[in-house]
């Protein structure tokens, strides 16, 4: 499913870290609703998107930085498999 994908920082970040708690907001590309939150970590985030998204590693990496240079980072039209959707809590059963 193609996702539009947006993290806020859920706390300050430290400038001893690389690893930042962070809110990713997922909402579908086309227009349905169906916005979602999901709370985790830098680390964790960067790992799941590298691993099950169409990303190319430039793109990832300008995320990465964007992330921890002002604490927003946004991606549109990334396609995020049903399987990981369905394992971060956006589908329902």
């Amino acid at each position: 499913m193609r996702m539009n994908l947006t993290t806020q920082p859920t706390e300050a970040p430290s400038r001893y870290t690389r690893n930042i708690p962070v809110a990713l907001t997922l909402k579908p590309s086309y227009g349905l609703p169906g916005e979602y939150v999901y709370t985790t970590d830098s680390s964790s985030l960067i790992r799941l998107l590298s691993s099950a998204t169409d990303l190319a590693v430039p793109d990832l990496r300008r995320f990465e930085k964007d992330m921890f240079s002002n604490g927003v980072a946004r991606l549109s039209g990334v396609n995020v498999s049903d399987s990981v959707l369905e394992t971060i809590g956006y589908f329902i059963d």
